[in-house]
């Protein structure tokens, strides 16, 4: 029965020790970003605030608007918008692209619709976001 009490104590002990060693590693891992040191007043060599990279919301809308209008171009049907991962005004975007793709194609080649994809979906989610975006509505 005596053996019983020593592994508990290196349970314990083991326990205790990963918990210091993850809290440590956490600690240290979020530590320097954009803080300064209180000696010097310089900042930490990864200054930059976490929002710096964020891509704007019309970049995101053009680029999804995109993928998922040449998907439907080349399978020649529409999905659910809320599968695609897309807003209602998204999808009005998308539709409205995808119908000038299909007659670019027939007019000028699968290299033209691309590139009218890419033209029109930067426009539609560029315009749809400079008057408000999704803010007009739940399903907006």
């Amino acid at each position: 029965m005596t053996t019983g009490g020593a592994l508990r104590r290196g349970a314990t002990l083991g326990f205790g020790l990963g918990l210091a060693l993850l809290t440590g590693g956490l600690t240290t891992g979020c530590g320097g970003s954009g803080t300064k040191d209180a000696a010097t007043g310089t900042g930490a060599a990864g200054s930059a605030s976490p929002s710096s990279g964020a891509t704007p919301p019309e970049d995101l809308c053009a680029r999804i608007v995109a993928y998922w209008s040449r998907e439907v171009l080349d399978d020649n049907t529409y999905g659910d918008y809320q599968s695609m991962g897309l807003s209602n005004g998204q999808y009005e975007i998308l539709r409205d692209v995808v119908d000038a793709a299909r007659a670019e194609r027939r007019r000028n080649g699968d290299k033209a619709a691309e590139q009218l994809i890419d033209r029109e979906a930067r426009a539609g989610c560029e315009d749809w976001y400079r008057t408000g975006g999704p803010t007009d509505g739940p399903w907006q």
